[in-house]
């Protein structure tokens, strides 16, 4: 079995997109979350905010970028940043096939989700055009990706919802490690759009304050739910021996991994098997409990979701791994929740200091007797973290990364 490294990082988020950028509003426990004006124009929505991309993304050559929607737009700006962080950009071993592709979305872009929902009500084949399909398809970050940067290896598409890009860094990493590539470029993207916001309004799952500074709270007794977001994250990872043979910089090795499913309700969370899903990624890491140093929890501000996650990970864990959560910083980027959130999780490892929760003024209990990081944040050198994320359909993901000593 090969050892898999991370070797490249892109964080396209509401936080900013580098990582000086995306630490210091981390540092200065300020979240994203703004109003979103267009949602005013819909009839009934309760939650009026969200949180957006708000740095420029960098200039595409415009015959490349002609066919791409906003998530291509995002997933091919992270993967561009990640890729110049590896050193790769130029390097021939990107177009052939032992370097491929996993990456996931909840779904494609609004255009052509536009088109479909125009064609449905006007029952005319002129709403339809040569990429209606091509925007809503499932695989469109994936195939984007491909497309734009010349990848022929294999192409491993994630569309599972809260955790698309955790499953993709997932699949990437045991598709190194079995052998069957040299490199993945893995992760997962999303658009913000109306629609993904009324979806989880008509759930009665989002945040309706009014206060974008007090939205969301993960784990607090006060939480009301989530804030929806929009980004990409790209983490290149490499054969171990690869990475070190052409002295690339190694940012942290992929240690673990574990994704099941709940098989029970395709919205209420199981926290049996969220906790199972944790003892796997343990099993697969070769760790036991005490071995991880941190965790980035999923932690979106609902109330069974954490209700669910919290006591799980207690079970695990007890109280004696801190816990934070970057969805209340940066609401919940959906489909490129797994990829940022696991990235950033290993840019605070790096810097020895992990964000506290954000709006947790008073842990709700149901939640678990959890040690969660607050007020100033915690200086900590950890050697394992864990990233977790849990979707809809019952779909469950943890992540184990080991961090370079970096003194």
């Amino acid at each position: 079995m090969k050892r898999v490294a991370v070797t490249g990082m892109g964080m396209i988020s509401p936080l900013g997109c580098t990582e000086d950028t995306i630490m210091d509003k981390l540092r200065s426990r300020t979240n994203a979350t703004a109003e979103y004006q267009e949602l005013y124009e819909y009839k009934n929505m309760n939650c009026k905010m969200a949180a957006m991309v708000t740095d420029p993304l960098p200039e595409l050559p415009r015959k490349k970028a002609r066919g791409l929607g906003r998530i291509g737009k995002l997933a091919v700006a992270a993967t561009q940043e990640a890729l110049s962080d590896s050193g790769l950009s130029d390097d021939p071993v990107i177009h052939e096939t032992c370097t491929g592709i996993a990456y996931g979305s909840c779904g494609g872009t609004m255009s052509g989700l536009r088109d479909t929902a125009e064609f449905a009500v006007h029952r005319d084949t002129t709403c339809l055009n040569a990429t209606s399909y091509v925007q809503i398809m499932p695989h469109n970050a994936a195939v984007s990706l491909s497309i734009f940067f010349g990848i022929h290896g294999r192409l491993i598409a994630t569309s599972t919802a809260c955790t698309s890009g955790s499953q993709a860094i997932g699949y990437g990493y045991e598709t190194i490690k079995n052998g069957l590539a040299t490199i993945m470029i893995a992760g997962g993207a999303e658009e913000l759009n109306p629609f993904t916001v009324g979806v989880f309004d008509s759930l009665f799952a989002t945040s309706a304050g009014t206060d974008p500074k007090l939205s969301p709270r993960p784990f607090d007794r006060t939480r009301d739910g989530i804030i929806v977001a929009e980004g990409a994250g790209t983490l290149i990872l490499e054969d171990y021996d690869h990475a070190v043979n052409r002295g690339a910089k190694i940012h942290a090795e992929v240690a673990g991994f574990a994704t099941n499913c709940d098989a029970s309700h395709i919205t209420n969370p199981s926290s049996e098997h969220m906790e199972q899903c944790m003892r796997l990624a343990l099993e697969s890491a070769d760790l036991k409990p005490e071995d991880i140093d941190y965790i980035n929890a999923h932690g979106t501000g609902t109330l069974a979701g954490d209700a669910a996650e919290g006591s799980a990970t207690f079970r695990v864990f007890g109280k004696s791994v801190p816990v934070s959560t970057l969805k209340s910083y940066m609401g919940h980027t959906l489909g490129a929740a797994g990829a940022l959130e696991a990235g950033i999780s290993v840019m605070m490892s790096r810097r020895g200091w992990m964000a506290p929760n954000l709006g947790l003024s008073d842990p709700d209990p149901a939640c678990g007797d959890l040690d969660f990081i607050r007020d100033d944040g915690r200086c900590i050198r950890p050697k394992y973290i864990m990233s977790n994320n849990f979707a809809f359909g019952g779909v469950n993901t943890s992540l184990i990364f080991r961090i370079p000593d970096q003194r």
